[in-house]
């Protein structure tokens, strides 16, 4: 499959190759949804000569089945098998991704091995926030940024893989992110995006009952829910921000509409971090259903 965005990409990390200075830990740091891991698994394949998504000296580290996170036990086992000779006498290379998962005692146990590399690894994490990351992680790896591409070359890219569609549409629901546009209900997506700008207008308004709503969103595509609400939050901060330009973590919306409610500044972040602490805890016993009421009643003006 050919990512015309990511061409300069690939290029730089072949030439890294080619000249034998393959750091031992790549940090590739993605706008959501911009093909971060689809580098990182190219990468792989780079390093051990093949054409296949599965390989004997390459171990992929992601969140187990419904699980928001990457735990201690996956990291240990990542370490012990990078820590042992290669099977066809290479590279050995480890993708964690998103590598801003990991918990606290995983992040730990990662340290350690990047601290002591054994030869010929390399570790490749991927992530859309690194300031997730523990500032000592972050100082061992070699930082690799990758911007959405502009909108036109997302379409494009959309319509060639997966066929016409409403894609501009799409876009605007989930942000500038094809890789995962690409992977979705083109018609749900737009239908549940609607429905959510909606209701967080009217939140905003203090026009919804935020129970029902709330009851609504926990009952349903509460993940791609959470991300639109992101995603408005986003538009919101960016539209007070004389230069978003520094914003490079915020998120991934590139067209923005001109927001109908204005709210503090402040507040708007502290929402984004309640969004953003809500998806990160989706896997654990919570109630789903008071954690987004919480932050409706917060919402309102």
């Amino acid at each position: 499959m050919s990512v015309p965005w990511l061409d300069k990409a690939m290029a730089a990390l072949r030439a890294a190759f080619e000249a034998d200075r393959m750091p031992h830990a790549l940090l590739i740091h993605e706008a959501p949804g911009s093909g971060g891991e689809w580098l990182a698994n190219w990468t792989a394949r780079l390093l051990l000569g093949t054409d296949k998504d599965q390989h004997p000296d390459w171990i992929s580290v992601r969140p187990i089945d419904d699980s928001r996170q990457i735990r201690i036990e996956q990291i240990r086992e990542l370490g012990q098998e990078l820590s042992l000779t290669s099977h066809q006498g290479g590279y050995k290379v480890g993708v964690i991704s998103p590598a801003d998962v990991l918990n606290r005692f995983a992040a730990n146990a990662l340290l350690k091995t990047l601290e002591e590399p054994s030869a010929r690894t390399v570790l490749i994490l991927v992530v859309t926030q690194p300031s997730r990351l523990p500032a000592t992680i972050l100082s061992r790896c070699q930082r690799f940024g990758i911007s959405a591409p502009e909108r036109s070359q997302a379409v494009a890219w959309l319509e060639s893989t997966r066929g016409k569609g409403d894609w501009n549409a799409v876009l605007d629901i989930v942000g500038e992110a094809p890789m995962l546009a690409a992977e979705a209900d083109a018609e749900a997506v737009v239908q549940v995006g609607t429905e959510v700008r909606r209701g967080l207008e009217e939140a905003a308004a203090g026009t919804a009952d935020p129970v029902a709503t709330a009851e609504r969103w926990a009952r349903a595509e509460l993940p791609l829910r959470l991300r639109c609400f992101e995603n408005w939050l986003t538009e919101r901060i960016r539209g007070q921000t004389a230069s978003p330009a520094f914003l490079t973590e915020v998120g991934a919306v590139t067209y923005l509409q001109r927001p109908q409610t204005v709210l503090n500044i402040r507040e708007l972040f502290e929402l984004l971090d309640g969004v953003r602490d809500l998806k990160s805890a989706l896997d654990t016993p919570i109630n789903r259903g008071l954690a987004l009421e919480t932050l409706f009643r917060r919402l309102k003006r």
